[in-house]
């Protein structure tokens, strides 16, 4: 079976309320969506966020990769092939990550709806549900105290808190969300690249000194900075994991070498889709480093990939996967949020389906 069609389209998802973190505040995202049809008129769906501060993918550029590099390339080939595919899509040209996931996921889509399977059993899943944590965007400390509440009063037992805007603050507000919630609430931070090395040791063992009991601390500081990742990790005794810093296998690979952390931060806007996002897992369990999946402000299109990859990896132990409940209105539906429970059913492919019907 071939693929005979590939269409792109963006649509922009007003936010429940602003997403705010250490490098940008948003209240309103895009979303770059794509379609491929197979010659028998199945469809597969994909999507992708851009998000130029982490990827540096932008709407226009992530549109204009897909339709003119990424497309050409897989029109006539066969949907059955996957690792074909996925070969052709990651060395379509350099970069793009982004604009590779969205592709490779409505391939995989696709793929599966062909096969008449759910994705997750495709990657040999054997469940299909999972427990989300849900994120306290930075505010200041009254108004992240109360989100923090009203969080849990939905049911969640996990809080990621944002932080990395000023470590002095950022440990005020922690200590007071703490306090409000109690203790038997697991606190993860995410200071999205904010912090010097040694504001990060001195923050997170403040965090300690007070006996806050956080569960991990996830890119205390920039990208590129692995020895200081390391260095922060030998000078603490709280968990860290890379975000920011891990995109590729090869990533994945110094950064297990190094043992620079204790915890892998897997997006498959970053890994450039599904396949490079397992390699990286199996790497991680080789090492036996831990994995969490998480995702941008994304639909619940390239979300729900991550949730199939998810309940299928053994290694793939934490999940951050709450992008979906910031947006006001999705325009697809087929997988459940039940407070911090993520279900999903047994259709074939990503399980979801447009509210209405797709067009070419």
């Amino acid at each position: 079976m071939y693929i005979s069609k590939l269409a792109v389209s963006v649509e922009k998802l007003s936010l429940v309320k602003p997403f705010k973190t250490a490098l940008r505040t948003a209240t309103e995202i895009d979303n770059i969506f794509v379609t491929i049809q197979l010659e028998n008129g199945l469809t597969g769906v994909g999507a992708a966020a851009p998000t130029v501060a982490i990827t540096g993918d932008s709407t226009e550029g992530i549109s204009s990769v897909i339709e003119q590099i990424i497309a050409p390339q897989l029109i006539g080939q066969r949907i059955t092939c996957l690792n074909r595919l996925s070969k052709i899509i990651q060395q379509s040209c350099a970069g793009n990550t982004s604009a590779k996931a969205a592709v490779e996921i409505a391939v995989y889509d696709a793929a599966c709806r062909y096969w008449n399977i759910p994705l997750y059993e495709l990657l040999g899943g054997e469940t299909n549900q999972l427990h989300n944590d849900m994120t306290v965007s930075i505010a200041g400390e009254a108004e992240m105290v109360n989100d923090a509440l009203r969080i849990i009063k939905d049911g969640f037992s996990i809080l990621k808190i944002k932080a990395g805007k000023d470590w002095e603050q950022d440990v005020e507000r922690i200590s007071a969300i703490r306090q409000a919630v109690g203790s038997k609430i697991a606190i993860r931070v995410d200071a999205n690249q904010g912090w010097s090395v040694s504001e990060a040791i001195r923050t997170i063992r403040e965090l300690e000194d007070r006996q806050l009991n956080i569960e991990l601390v996830e890119q205390p500081v920039k990208a590129y900075n692995i020895a200081g990742l390391k260095e922060i990790k030998n000078n603490v005794r709280t968990s860290i994991m890379a975000d920011e810093s891990l995109f590729s296998p090869v990533d994945a690979m110094k950064l297990l070498s190094e043992q620079a952390v204790d915890y892998l931060n897997i997006k498959l806007m970053k890994t450039g889709g599904i396949r490079r996002a397992v390699q990286i897992a199996d790497m991680a369990e080789a090492a036996e480093v831990e994995c969490m999946i998480g995702s941008m402000m994304e639909s619940i299109v390239s979300v729900s990939a991550a949730i199939h990859l998810a309940v299928a990896h053994p290694n793939i132990t934490k999940v951050d996967l709450d992008a979906p409940l910031w947006i006001k209105q999705e325009n697809f539906e087929g997988i459940s949020y039940e407070k911090d429970l993520i279900k999903l059913g047994n259709a074939p492919g990503l399980g979801i389906k447009r509210k209405e019907n797709l067009s070419f």
